[in-house]
């Protein structure tokens, strides 16, 4: 077992089920023991998860007395032994975080949660991991320091632009989102959408699944972007053999 920074392969796989998950297991301490419980979770662009909290839920409660939490991401779905799947355990605080387009990125996740995130007793906020311990299968168990984790692009022109470049693929754009789910990604029926963008790949969500379409190199720019969206579009068409 590792315990540097982690290998290269182990630090993106570790990103990438952060920012895949919708949900996971939130460990709080109160009055000294563990508390945990299922929340409804997203990632900033840099991949920092995301959390639209209550003040009057138990968790919100235990964090506010003592920031120090924990998040369980797991794939193990399909696993016929799920302990053979990957999970990553996240280990750092929760810091409030009044950031309208970072509360963006939560509700175009989660569409249902609009309807309280405006609410005076909700609030957002970002957990800064420390360190991660990703059990990824057999011999591949590491300790992931959580500067590698945060991609440091998060500043970048591209969150400034997200908004726009969702809206603008979701209302001209929706013949490309159908061909990015039905042919890189595999996945059947209409009506996907856009629901966010960062350096290293874009959201979808149909009803109440969602999708993650990895970029094959990192996006910083609006411009750069626009020539991804376009590339995967054509490569999309490719592969299903359509002109």
């Amino acid at each position: 077992m590792s315990n540097s920074g982690g290998r290269p392969e182990a630090k993106i796989e570790a990103r990438r089920l952060i920012r895949s998950r919708q949900h996971g297991t939130l460990g709080t301490l109160m009055d000294g023991q563990p508390y945990v419980s299922l929340v409804a979770i997203a990632c900033d662009t840099d991949g920092v998860p995301l959390l639209l909290l209550s003040d009057l839920a138990q968790h919100t409660k235990n964090l506010l007395a003592d920031p120090h939490v924990s998040l369980l991401f797991e794939a193990t779905s399909g696993y016929p032994d799920p302990l053979a799947g990957p999970r990553l355990t996240a280990i750092g605080r929760a810091e409030r975080y009044d950031d309208p387009r970072a509360l963006a990125r939560f509700t175009g996740r989660h569409p249902s949660s609009a309807q309280y995130a405006g609410f005076s007793d909700f609030h957002l906020y970002r957990v800064r991991i420390e360190r991660g311990h990703l059990v990824a299968g057999f011999g591949r168990i590491v300790w992931i320091d959580g500067e590698a984790l945060r991609f440091d692009a998060h500043d970048s022109a591209l969150a400034a632009a997200e908004a726009e470049i969702i809206a603008h693929m979701n209302r001209d754009h929706v013949e490309a989102i159908t061909l990015y789910a039905e042919r890189l990604l595999g996945l059947g029926g209409t009506e996907w959408r856009m629901t966010g963008i960062d350096p290293e790949g874009l959201d979808l969500r149909r009803d109440g699944e969602v999708a993650r379409l990895e970029f094959a190199a990192p996006v910083l720019t609006p411009a750069a972007a626009r020539r991804t969206l376009a590339g995967l579009a054509e490569a999309a068409r490719q592969a299903g053999g359509r002109p």
